[in-house]
């Protein structure tokens, strides 16, 4: 067989990811919290790109650099003689489209209000509640206990769940703190005293027990039936409850009333879980009749290059190392702002796409949402629908009717029985609920019911379907949500 040498031209397309274009999609899918975090970082690391001040945005001002500016100077365009002739530090410039820079700076990075605002309290961010131990120890400090009594008080804070019932046992406590059985259950009843009324019980009943103790609660039907009734209580078995005390459903029901009253959780308002605030990314607004997008850049940084680093480069004094550490960084930097640009942009035109499909939902409300799925808008915005995904996750849109996450208004449709189009499995959820809430509570709706009531509105839906949206909306069932019908 004879070996020979060849040379064969071949095309072939191949998709190269490169960095910037992950980067790109990258900060497309990134939340408004984990952008400004981004933002941060590679002010951090990129020494050519800065943060821009208000002072340098006024207009008119003497020294400040206007895009104005930058569009009047020259833009390099070079042949490719003269670019053999021009000196390495003139390409590092001439390689960015400047007057595209401008452009796509001037309207994607976002404007200062000069209105004067007050400034939050610092303490606000830095000032942390006590929690549950701390709030025991605390109370342990102003008793009367001795130095040994408090270190097995500390044992029994220390072996406290976050909801504030006792996770150890008596003899693992005495065992732990060198004391007897009898010294623990003498400090225990201690700690039980203690604020939130029902902390250290060891369980439900306890806890109950405890908080109808220290809130002088004397109906002996309350304490009867939280000892000797706590499983009819969680069955709602009110009859049950009232054959076997003897007592009337009327007492049965208000001694349920005051049981209901009391809390399970004594250590929940301890809780350390902080409330987390959405700061919506779009604004939606009605003008006349129709809705205006505003996109949400305040407290996003203003970012630009330093003019430093571009002197630099222009001048052509600096080291030949130095030249191609700045020129990739500006690179970085421009490619980073353009990204964020087109960012903006992208959340901007999809939030206008979801506003002309759901028009009925802002006008009319939540019963009016319309099956939507992510090809919809892709196909009326021109883009792909992973790119309607990347853009949709993690964004909140505040509304006339609320503040939503842009996925919020993708959901599948149902078919209404009369042909007179889909209606979507959010406005189906919120029937449901609506229909539960208004209920006679002694004669709640089953879930049979509540597929005949949607049927009447031309809703065809099956009784498992009702049932699983129910459980998502957290409802119980029928016989769990039955209440007594009682003559007061």
């Amino acid at each position: 067989m004879a070996l020979q040498l060849r040379q064969q031209l071949k095309l072939s397309q191949q998709l190269v990811m490169t960095p910037q274009l992950q980067q790109a999609i990258k900060l497309l899918q990134l939340s408004r919290v984990e952008l400004i975090e981004t933002i941060n970082q590679e002010l951090a690391a990129n020494p050519v790109l800065e943060e821009g001040t208000d002072e340098e945005t006024a207009p008119g001002e003497a020294g400040a650099e206007t895009p104005t500016d930058a569009d009047e100077a020259p833009i390099p365009a070079l042949s490719s003689t003269e670019s053999e002739q021009t000196p390495w530090e003139d390409k590092a410039l001439q390689e960015v489209d400047w007057r595209e820079y401008w452009e796509d700076g001037r309207s994607a990075l976002p404007a200062y209000s000069f209105e004067e605002k007050e400034a939050p309290n610092y303490e606000a961010f830095v000032a942390t509640s006590p929690d549950l131990a701390d709030h025991l120890l605390w109370q342990l400090q102003m008793s009367n206990l001795d130095d040994r009594q408090r270190q097995i008080a500390c044992h029994v804070i220390g072996n406290l769940d976050p909801s504030g019932y006792l996770k150890a046992t008596v003899e693992e406590i005495a065992k732990a703190a060198g004391a007897s059985p009898e010294e623990v259950e003498a400090v225990l009843a201690v700690v039980q005293s203690f604020d939130p009324a029902g902390v250290a019980a060891r369980d439900l009943r306890e806890c109950l027990l405890l908080q109808i103790e220290q809130l002088g609660i004397t109906d002996p039907l309350v304490r009867e039936l939280v000892t000797h009734h706590l499983h009819h209580i969680e069955r709602h078995n009110y009859q049950a409850m009232a054959k076997a005390t003897g007592r009337s459903m009327e007492e049965i029901a208000a001694a349920i009333d005051v049981i209901t009253g009391l809390e399970p959780r004594p250590g929940r308002p301890f809780s350390d879980e902080n409330t987390h605030y959405i700061v919506p990314d779009i604004y939606v607004y009605k003008v006349d009749d129709d809705y205006v997008v505003v996109l949400n850049d305040e407290g996003l940084p203003r970012l630009r290059v330093s003019r430093f680093y571009r002197s630099a480069l222009a001048r052509g004094e600096t080291p030949e190392q130095a030249k191609e550490f700045i020129q990739g960084k500006l690179k970085s930097a421009l490619w980073l702002i353009r990204s964020i640009h087109q960012r903006q942009k992208t959340i901007y035109k999809v939030t206008k796409s979801i506003v002309r499909f759901q028009r009925d939902f802002l006008d009319k409300g939540i019963a009016h949402l319309k099956p939507l799925i992510l090809r919809d808008v892709a196909e009326d915005v021109g883009m792909h629908e992973s790119t309607i995904s990347r853009v949709t996750t993690n964004k909140y849109v505040h509304t006339p009717q609320g503040i939503f996450e842009l996925k919020f208004f993708f959901s599948s449709g149902l078919r209404r029985g009369d042909g007179g189009g889909d209606v979507a499995t959010q406005s189906v959820k919120d029937r449901i609920r609506r229909l539960v809430q208004s209920e006679d509570p002694a004669h709640p709706y089953s879930d049979q019911q509540i597929v005949e009531i949607l049927a009447k509105d031309n809703i065809r839906i099956a009784r498992r379907t009702v049932a699983k949206y129910r459980d998502l909306l957290g409802i119980l069932p029928s016989s769990r949500r039955k209440r007594p019908s009682l003559k007061r």
